[in-house]
């Protein structure tokens, strides 16, 4: 043996005992089981469920007055507060009233003197008719007072009508709400000349308890609500414009009679008690619509729903907490439920939160939503 190998031999030696140590650690240490991913579960439930239509709205009230003079004259006093509630008969301002006043007193004054004469020419009348009889009058004579008599009783019909003309004019010295509501604005202050021809008036009520929604629907669903009309009163909730907040909750008042071929849709109107004012005449609204009951539905919270390129699928927890991915067919989908119509049986867990982290057969624990890592955090690179 030459002199090279006898050099290399201990360092063949050595890195062979090496790796005879190295291979006996590595088939000795256990094999590394990742801990469960924590999750949110959910189970499947069946229930009955309200079946929606959902459209967008504006809110109506139901009345609205400009509040005008039907005569001429200076404003006198200013009897409300800009922007608050009044009720029917609620006084709002006073015209000045002498001038209507006088025309009343004259009207009266008028019928009292045709009630003088008319009584006058009774009186004479029935003098006359025992002397007629007797021979001492003519009948011309009785029949000019027979005459008279029915001439003034006629012009006292007619000063009655006057009286009755001169009183109305005298009541529209004084501006009244027509019914309960809220004022708007002033748009004139005492001591103007008020004018029945005004554009704006005086100021504008409008009613809001209880007020109305339009809304509108696909053309398609009419015969749906109409269906649902049938069975009795439809609820109407109305949620504010993120669709978030339930701002009152109300009954469908009609459909309107004709659709619009140029959108397809149909228009709707719904009427709302409004106790709180959440609703605004002038706002937009999202309106859903209750038109029947789906009985016994699959339900799951919107959550876990995932969409995947096979469609929306759940990931399924099975009795060994593994999780496996499941293709499912949705039917309605509000808010934060889900019907589920295929895919899924009652009983069957769910994830309902911390998804992004699985794939099939992952070992899962249930957690409580504050232990669960928002996916957003790590789709953002802050988390493994």
């Amino acid at each position: 043996m030459n002199l090279a190998v006898w050099i290399a031999l201990p360092a063949i030696l050595l890195a062979g005992g090496a790796y005879s140590v190295l291979t006996t650690r590595t088939h000795d240490a256990p094999a590394v089981v990742p801990p469960p991913i924590p999750v949110v579960v959910a189970p499947v439930r069946q229930q009955d469920v309200p079946v929606i239509l959902s459209g967008l709205g504006t809110v109506q009230a139901l009345n609205t007055a400009a509040i005008r003079s039907q005569v001429t004259g200076q404003l006198e006093t200013v009897d409300f507060t800009e922007g608050l509630s009044v009720h029917k008969g609620d006084k709002l301002a006073q015209i000045d009233q002498r001038p209507a006043q006088a025309r009343l007193d004259q009207a009266n004054a008028q019928l009292a003197k045709d009630q003088a004469q008319l009584a006058n020419v009774q009186r004479n009348l029935s003098r006359n008719l025992p002397l007629l009889r007797n021979g001492f009058a003519t009948d011309q004579q009785v029949t000019d007072q027979q005459s008279q008599v029915a001439q003034l009783q006629s012009a006292m019909q007619a000063d009655q009508a006057v009286i009755e003309d001169a009183r109305t004019q005298l009541s529209y010295t004084t501006l009244t709400a027509p019914f309960d509501g809220i004022t708007g604005l002033r748009t004139l202050d005492v001591g103007n000349i008020i004018h029945p021809t005004d554009v704006t008036g005086l100021t504008v009520e409008t009613q809001i308890q209880p007020i109305g929604v339009v809304f509108t629907l696909p053309a398609a669903d009419i015969q749906q609500v109409m269906d649902g009309m049938a069975k009795g009163d439809l609820k109407a909730v109305a949620y504010d414009q993120a669709g978030t907040r339930a701002l009152d909750t109300g009954r469908l008042l009609l459909i309107n009679n004709q659709a619009d071929p140029a959108t397809g849709t149909v228009q709707l109107k719904a009427l709302f008690p409004n106790p709180s004012r959440r609703l605004w005449p002038g706002t937009f609204v999202n309106v859903e619509l209750a038109t029947s009951v789906a009985e016994g539905a699959l339900t799951l919270p919107t959550d876990a729903v995932q969409q995947g390129a096979k469609g929306p699928f759940v990931f399924v927890i099975g009795k060994d907490g593994k999780v496996a991915s499941r293709t499912i067919q949705m039917g309605q989908r509000q808010h934060d439920m889900v019907i589920v119509t295929a895919g899924l049986r009652v009983g069957d867990d769910v994830v309902e939160q911390g998804q992004y982290r699985l794939v099939d057969g992952s070992m899962v624990s249930p957690a409580g939503a504050g232990q669960v890592v928002d996916a957003s955090a790590a789709s953002s690179g802050m988390l493994p």
